[in-house]
């Protein structure tokens, strides 16, 4: 693939662009919360050296809560209208490699025994222009499961920050090529420019732990005294799970419009819930705290990898930023890894 230069006004110019051709802009927000679908280039925030939003983008391609179909109740019987999956092209700009990551991972899991045709619709109509992170505090640990501030992984381009304050684009798949082409008058051949990506001054975060070696402990301790009191001090809020760019439970509920019309949703759920696993008959087999954060790392760390060769994390470090109680995932691993 091609590389180019691209400065900090022409990507101004080439949002406003895209936004005039009818897609949706999305970026990280300037107050660092969220992501947001801006309406005017003035609104980008593209920070390298900033730490991950408090919010990942998952719910752009996995919302909160989505209709499957609706129903309407009438005297000749029960009329179902199928929901459409959204046609609409979306750029997401800026968003860090652990971010971006988050998606491949995702699309195993909702392309596994069943299609889903909302999220890869969202998947197939997005492209994803990434930018290389300057940043890492006590909490990321993106190099202990594979990943780096450089990683390509769910990206069709990658952006590096230069000295100058413009910036190395990199295109990484065929869908970043096409889409790029579209606005080649805002790019600059490196090969003209005689530039190069420029390496970063931010150390990576250190690798913490081998996943190799947390997976096999996970595999042959399931009732070790480790879990014991892992549990106690978690409010079972489920923060960590919304937060994360890779959870990915959801309930399926009938939501009553009014008495004669609904609509069949998929919300959000967590398993650090304490009704996520509870049975019709009041049985809960996850009756206690303890056992569902076992759950939980059991899940990302051994679980999913045995399922789709792949962890369920990229090491962004939101879950622990996020808890009220200071619960540290990456701590975690590590003493797993000293046993």
């Amino acid at each position: 693939m091609k590389d180019y230069i691209i400065t900090a006004e022409n990507i101004q110019l080439l949002v406003n662009d895209v936004l005039k051709q009818g897609w949706d802009v999305v970026s990280e927000s300037k107050t660092g919360v969220n992501f947001n679908a801006i309406k005017d280039a003035s609104e980008l925030a593209i920070k390298s050296d900033s730490k991950p939003s408090k919010l990942s983008m998952k719910d752009f391609f996995f919302p909160k809560t989505e209709p499957l179909f609706f129903y309407r109740q009438s005297h000749d019987g029960v009329e179902l209208v199928d929901a459409s999956p959204i046609e609409k092209k979306t750029l997401f700009l800026g968003a860090k490699p652990c971010d971006a990551a988050a998606i491949p991972v995702l699309s195993k899991v909702f392309n596994w025994d069943y299609k889903d045709e909302f999220y890869n619709k969202r998947v197939e109509n997005s492209v994803v222009v990434s930018l290389k992170c300057n940043y890492s505090d006590d909490y990321c640990f993106c190099t202990s499961i594979g990943l780096s501030q450089k990683a390509e992984q769910g990206s069709d381009a990658m952006l590096t920050e230069q000295q100058d304050g413009s910036y190395f684009l990199h295109i990484v798949t065929e869908k970043g090529d096409e889409f790029f082409k579209m606005y080649s008058q805002y790019l600059k051949d490196t090969q003209a420019e005689n530039n190069k990506p420029v390496e970063s001054k931010y150390p990576e975060p250190a690798v913490k732990f081998d996943q190799g070696k947390v997976k096999g402990w996970l595999d042959a301790n399931f009732e070790h005294d480790f879990w014991n009191n892992l549990g106690d001090v978690c409010l079972g809020c489920g923060q960590c799970t919304f937060v994360c760019p890779t959870c990915h439970c959801f309930d399926i509920v009938d939501e009553n419009c009014n008495y004669h019309e609904g609509g069949r949703m998929k919300n959000w759920d967590s398993c650090q819930l304490c009704l996520f696993t509870k049975h019709a008959s009041g049985h809960n087999p996850r009756d206690g705290q303890t056992k569902r954060y076992r759950q939980r790392i059991q899940h990302k760390f051994k679980y999913y990898e045995d399922k789709f060769n792949e962890v369920l994390c990229t090491g962004c470090g939101r879950c622990t930023r996020g808890c009220g109680v200071g619960i540290d995932i990456g701590g975690i691993m590590e003493r797993i890894d000293k046993f």
